[in-house]
């Protein structure tokens, strides 16, 4: 029994390292990851602490970890939470997932200090696009790295099903209710089984919320079964969407229901990528599996014609999605090219999403590397969108505080950002960005004094990591880190773990750990309390620098409905750019005194947040402004504004 018990509890990692020979010049991404051989995924888990019935492995490389593991080590103190962001990037992408496995095999591999790499799973359809995977890059990835990239343990395929499922059971909601009687539809919905008829617990729910206290389906009268059997979804407000996890263009408009089998039920409806799911989001944020059914039964799909929501509850599905869940909702174990740990665990975007990895991976990981470990979790896009989301959505979630950010800068974005040439993917960069320039890399600083100053907004000690490419010179390195310590920085360290894997990264490791045991004063942005428009105007303010918001009609007006419906006092995740601080991606730097347009609002309420898009202002506007300008050729404009849209 003393051996059991000893068994159950946290053990020091006696975790082996795997050697690199790193080669110059690099060799490709896959060239890398092929040449190193990983340890099975069984050993692995074995060095840091996992037991035999805590894993199920998929193959050799990867295994899922089931969640009993947090009862089991509820006990032991959690690591130190560090969040990888970064300034705001140029459209190649600054290095955000590379620097966080470089920071993780230096401190593993190197400091001998436990850590774990928190990262979310890639979407299929950027992988075969143009921005590549999500594994790192060079020396500091995860591997294999095809494995990571394609399907991994299908978590995505789990949400496509779950997500197709609530779609279909709308529409032949919809359906039935246009073509049957209020019997014939109770009749379906609360079956006869041997005589007998019964309600399930989801359909109790659902009897309260109409305010009808009765248990027995033989009692209701004719009034109150016509108002449980009727959803009345209003088509028009039908905000769930199919989707695949393709970039299948052609699938972004398409009409439903032409088969002479939907009776005339014909509706315009659309195909999302796999990733933008609400389920998504909901893995990414749920911290258990009831907490997960819960959300995904609060999930609104739509309103009903007198306004109200419809939710996964009212169409009694929220058993099956939670069913088509059940495995996804297990983060998947896998390691990184020196054999540290690796969780990899959903996917939400950064724009429509909050764009960061699953808080149960980030857990079960705080436990498993112990009070002087470390889990290091990366945030999307610049410090202005996925760390704002991961401080003002994922930590109130998660009830988890962190210790350090580690903001993320290169020398190329900071000449883009101090007034140098476009930089676009597939392009050869211009000479500006290949040459030393100091005057470009100066004014260019603003950004990153700027994405400082917002860490500084949470009250967590901030450390710039400058991932350092082979053109960089060294006085444009030193004049980076100096500009990152005088504007508040708690350390600036140049990296090039991209070359030399974690051994590249051993600077920034020693800075991070120094910075965690700084005194961190976290607090959020805003209180939950604020209205919806006070607290979008918040960020826009105090994160973005905008002088003001301006709302649409239609944002106002769903302002005014989620308001109504009881929503309001969820937190805000901004719909933006991530290509300037301003939602015009062609102001680069620090943009001021702009109005920040607020098109629409919608709400992911499930996953638990509202989501402002952020646009330009509706065509009616420009309308009002042409009119205004140039009365004799109204005609004339209006043809030009549909031809071009809003952006004229």
């Amino acid at each position: 029994y003393e051996r059991w018990i000893q068994s159950q509890q946290l053990r020091k990692w006696d975790l082996r390292c795997l050697k690199l020979q790193p080669l110059s010049p690099v060799p490709s991404d896959i060239e890398i990851s092929r040449a190193q051989s990983p340890k099975a995924v069984d050993v692995l888990a074995k060095e840091i602490g996992l037991l035999t019935d805590e894993i199920e492995i998929y193959g050799q490389t990867k295994a899922k970890v089931r969640l009993s593991l947090l009862e089991r080590l509820k006990d032991q103190p959690d690591g130190k939470y560090v969040l990888v962001a970064g300034i705001t990037p140029t459209p190649l992408g600054e290095g955000k997932s590379t620097v966080t496995i470089g920071l993780v095999q230096a401190l593993t591999a190197h400091l001998k200090i436990n850590s774990f790499a928190c990262l979310r799973q890639p979407s299929q359809g950027p992988t075969f696009g143009v921005k590549g995977g999500a594994a790192g890059g060079g020396y500091a990835q995860v591997i294999p790295m095809e494995e990571f990239n394609l399907h991994l343990t299908g978590d995505i395929h789990a949400i496509t099903a779950a997500n197709n499922l609530l779609a279909a059971a709308i529409d032949a909601r919809i359906l039935h209710e246009n073509t049957q009687s209020d019997k014939a539809l109770y009749n379906r919905l609360v079956p006869v089984v041997k005589g007998v008829r019964g309600f399930s617990s989801i359909q109790l729910a659902r009897l309260r919320r109409l305010g009808i206290n009765k248990t027995d389906p033989e009692t209701l009268t004719e009034e109150e079964i016509s108002r449980f059997v009727r959803l009345d979804i209003d088509p028009s407000t039908i905000t769930w969407q199919r989707v695949v996890d393709t970039n299948d263009r052609f699938l972004r408009k398409i009409t439903v229901g032409q088969a002479n089998t939907e009776k005339g039920f014909v509706r315009q409806a659309q195909f999302d990528i796999a990733v933008a799911s609400e389920i998504m989001a909901i893995l990414a944020l749920t911290t258990s599996l009831e907490d997960m059914k819960e959300r995904l039964g609060k999930i609104v799909v739509a309103n009903d014609k007198k306004g109200e929501p419809v939710t996964a509850d009212d169409l009694g599905v929220t058993g099956a999605l939670a069913v088509l869940m059940k495995d996804a909702i297990k983060p998947t174990l896998m390691q990184t090219l020196e054999g540290t740990p690796v969780f990899v665990h959903a996917g939400p975007f950064a724009n429509i999403a909050h764009g960061n990895s699953s808080i149960l991976a980030d857990k079960i990981a705080l436990k498993l590397v112990g009070e002087k470990g470390f889990v290091v979790t990366e945030a999307g896009f610049g410090a202005d969108i996925g760390m704002e989301k991961f401080f003002n959505i994922k930590c109130r979630a998660s009830g988890l505080v962190p210790s350090v950010v580690v903001l993320v800068a290169t020398v190329r974005a900071l000449k883009m950002h101090g007034g140098g040439p476009s930089v676009s993917a597939g392009a050869p960069l211009k000479k500006e960005y290949t040459e030393e320039n100091l005057q470009l890399v100066a004014d260019g600083c603003c950004n990153l004094q700027k994405q400082i100053q917002i860490t500084q907004l949470f009250g967590v000690p901030v450390v710039v990591a400058l991932n350092v490419f082979k053109t960089d010179t060294p006085a444009e390195v030193d004049l980076v880190c100096k500009i990152a310590k005088q504007s508040g920085a708690f350390d600036a360290v140049p990296c090039s773990h991209w070359s030399d894997g974690g051994r590249g990264a051993v600077k920034l490791a020693q800075a991070v750990e120094k910075a965690a045991n700084q005194k961190s004063s976290f607090k959020y942005l805003y209180s939950l309390e604020l209205p919806i428009a006070e607290k979008i105007r918040v960020i826009a303010q105090k994160v973005y620098g905008a002088k003001d918001i301006e709302l649409s009609a239609a944002a106002q007006s769903q302002i005014d409905r989620y308001t109504r419906q009881g929503f309001g006092k969820l937190p805000i995740c901004m719909a933006k750019t991530h290509l300037s601080l301003s939602h015009q991606p062609e102001r680069k730097g620090v943009p001021t005194g702009f109005i920040l347009p607020i098109s629409d609002v919608r709400a992911s309420i499930g996953a638990g947040f509202i989501y402002p898009l952020v646009g330009t202002c509706h065509p009616q506007t420009y309308l009002v402004c042409i009119q205004l300008l140039c009365p004799d050729d109204l005609r004339i404009c209006i043809q030009s504004l549909k031809r071009t849209g809003p952006k004229m």
